[in-house]
């Protein structure tokens, strides 16, 4: 554990104004055993999630998510958070995705549910009979309305059932319990503070949800549906209708997520398509250094089953096949005469030195003139998996080719800042080294705190910033009296 009593003297003089402030920490996992994925099991992966996003299974204060680990896309990872639950509090490690509304947990009557993780985590599982703060969601409640909900006439209670085209599949039931936070509030800091929301316990897992390799003990969804964690407490004035993340891309991996407005002088930002499931995004061009690709804009218009859409649950990226083919054939003419093109992992390159001096930018332009301008890393990945004569390195085209869905997975959205702004109803980002500290908006105004990971170790960091929060609690009570107060 590194120390790191500077830093809470740092943060322990920052005067905030006004705010409902709640710290969780993120964290991204892997196998122990580090075993690398071929790069046909990531593009599996990426399209059975994009499968999910066609079948729609999203349907049925501010937070701060430190992450950890490895971003290499050829690690099996995912990026997590603990959570606690119930009274007493139980600790769960759920997944971070934005593809998807509920916060759910695996049931401890679920039999078909993963006993053990290769993440080197302990699962854990929730029994709302012994927790004292538990009510079942009955089919009256005005949260059984929505379209994640299923009501049974006979048993009066609320539930819910995903089937996903991959041949995976979850269903439970909904709980309503205490979500232990903590907090800032003003210039108070406010420790083990609770708020209650509904979550789905899990009585059912099948197809990849059950695999042990990735196993964790729920999702926790981040969409913009009024049953996600952030629409309920937004809806509140718990936490403000906004979140953030900043994934670090290289080797060490890290970055952060909150729920909060991450401000940046460099962001720009692009109007959200109303009324979608999804985060999904006017996509009107694309450009290879500088240079317009002939495409037809409306390969990219947001119907159903096609448009852009922005997801950190996605490891790599997706491009429409009327875009694919013209963005692979600019590519490959520009680097043709310094890499030697291969088709024996889809399109790839053999290359002898660095991508960033033979490889072009690209910038994907959309609406309110918003440009992603993405460096060679981030439309590329190395495939460590294949063996390559003469010491050169095979780079393959990162995105994959779609039949309607634009996807901008981790890939593309590493190093930088995104913003997820519900309540002005659009996605804002910028480059940035997501191993430094954030700035995040706690008022309407300017005004805001700092925010960021402990460390940049490449190593996981047991310390929570909850744990963080508390040292920094025991100190401003040793200053200025009892802050502690509950919700």
């Amino acid at each position: 554990m590194r120390p790191f009593i500077p830093f809470i003297f740092v943060l322990a003089v920052v005067v905030v104004p006004v705010v409902y402030c709640v710290l969780l920490p993120l964290e991204r996992a892997f196998p122990l055993t580090h075993h690398g994925l071929e790069l046909d099991q990531l593009r599996a992966r990426d399209r059975a999630r994009h499968a999910r996003l066609l079948q729609g299974s999203v349907s049925g204060g501010v937070v701060d998510f430190p992450l950890q680990g490895s971003s290499d896309p050829y690690v099996a990872g995912l990026y997590y958070t603990k959570v606690k639950l119930g009274s007493p509090p139980k600790e769960f490690n759920v997944q971070i995705d934005t593809g998807s509304d509920i916060l759910w947990v695996t049931c401890n009557s679920c039999s078909d549910c993963p006993q053990s993780s290769a993440l080197g985590i302990q699962l854990n599982f929730f029994d709302s009979a012994s927790s004292s703060s538990a009510a079942l969601v009955n089919c009256s409640d005005p949260m059984c309305t929505s379209a994640a909900t299923v009501c049974s006439s006979q048993s009066n209670q609320c539930s819910y059932s995903f089937q996903f085209k991959d041949g995976s599949g979850t269903s439970g039931y909904y709980v309503s319990d205490a979500m232990y936070l903590d907090m800032i509030l003003g210039q108070s800091l406010i420790a083990n503070s609770t708020a209650t929301i509904v979550f789905g316990c899990s009585t059912y897992q099948s197809g990849s949800l059950t695999d042990p390799d990735q196993a964790v003990d729920g999702i926790f969804g981040f969409g913009p549906g009024e049953l996600s964690v952030i629409s309920q407490l937004s809806s509140r004035a718990i936490t403000p209708k906004v979140f953030s993340h900043c994934l670090k891309g290289d080797g060490n991996g890290g970055g952060i997520l909150v729920l909060g407005e991450i401000l940046e002088p460099g962001i720009i930002y692009s109007p959200l398509v109303p009324s979608q499931r999804h985060y999904n995004l006017y996509l009107q061009s694309i450009s290879v250094n500088g240079k317009l690709l002939p495409i037809d804009p409306a390969a990219f218009a947001t119907s159903n089953n096609r448009g852009t859409i922005v997801d950190s649950g996605t490891t790599l990226a997706l491009l429409v096949a009327e875009a694919y083919d013209p963005f692979v054939s600019s590519i490959t003419a520009i680097v043709q005469q310094y890499a030697t093109p291969t088709t024996s992992k889809g399109q790839c390159y053999l290359v002898s030195t660095s991508v960033a001096e033979i490889f072009p930018l690209v910038s994907l332009n959309f609406a309110s003139g918003a440009s992603m301008v993405l460096k060679p890393e981030e439309y590329l990945v190395q495939n460590h998996a294949s063996f390559t004569p003469g010491g050169a390195a095979m780079w393959c085209i990162g995105f994959q080719r779609s039949q309607g869905l634009t996807v901008l997975g981790d890939l593309v959205l590493k190093d930088k800042i995104l913003v997820y702004d519900l309540a002005h109803q659009r996605i804002g980002w910028a480059n940035y080294d997501c191993s430094l500290s954030v700035n995040v908006s706690i008022t309407s105004g300017k005004e805001f705190l700092n925010a960021g990971q402990l460390s940049a170790s490449s190593e996981l960091i047991p310390t929570s910033i909850m744990g963080l929060l508390m040292q920094m609690l025991l100190l401003k009570q040793f200053q200025f009296g009892n802050l502690n107060h509950r919700f």
